[in-house]
């Protein structure tokens, strides 16, 4: 069941979108305003963290390489993290009821399918070295970490070669959730 979530998470996040985007409600400017800092910090950090891994787009989890610099230094789910300021953020623009299926609906999809299926594959295929990295850094929240690990390759071309639906995507659903709520 895990391994098809995560075939389906792109799928399954357009269903959360279009969920919160169905119970939303109309909103205030200041409203909109924290809501787009949330927004804009999530696809930030997707940013940040796409340059730190060569490749994750796939109906399959890959890796070439262990993760372990930039904010994958901080947490281990860096893109996740991101992808939960920007629907937090879409949500706080919806309204309350919005957030609350937003926050049940990510806990579940993430930490009890998506993530697992994740970690099981960097498990078998890393092993103690993953173990390790679980040991000193946390799924979403940094911990024990040193700066240092903050530096490491940035690949500012896989931005432009993976990371840019994401940014498309992102711009497109605020807008019309910006458009639903706001007018």
């Amino acid at each position: 069941m895990r391994e098809w979530i995560f075939k389906m998470r792109g799928g399954l996040w357009t269903l959360l979108f279009l969920i919160i985007l169905f119970t939303a409600k109309k909103t205030s400017l200041n409203q909109i305003l924290i809501a787009l800092a949330f927004i804009i910090a999530g696809q930030v950090w997707r940013c940040w963290a796409v340059g730190f891994i060569g490749l994750y787009r796939g109906e399959n989890v890959k890796a070439q390489k262990l993760a372990t610099t930039g904010p994958y230094a901080l947490m281990r789910n860096p893109l996740y993290f991101g992808n939960f300021l920007i629907g937090l953020g879409w949500a706080i623009i919806a309204g309350a009821y919005a957030i609350v299926i937003f926050i049940l609906s990510f806990y579940v999809l993430y930490n009890l399918a998506i993530i697992p299926h994740e970690e099981n594959f960097l498990r078998s295929k890393f092993g103690s070295e993953y173990e390790n990295y679980c040991a000193n850094v946390k799924r979403f929240y940094p911990a024990k970490f040193k700066f240092e690990n903050l530096k490491g390759n940035f690949d500012s071309k896989i931005l432009m070669r993976s990371e840019i639906h994401t940014i498309i995507s992102t711009v497109i659903g605020t807008a019309i959730i910006l458009a639903v709520c706001y007018t």
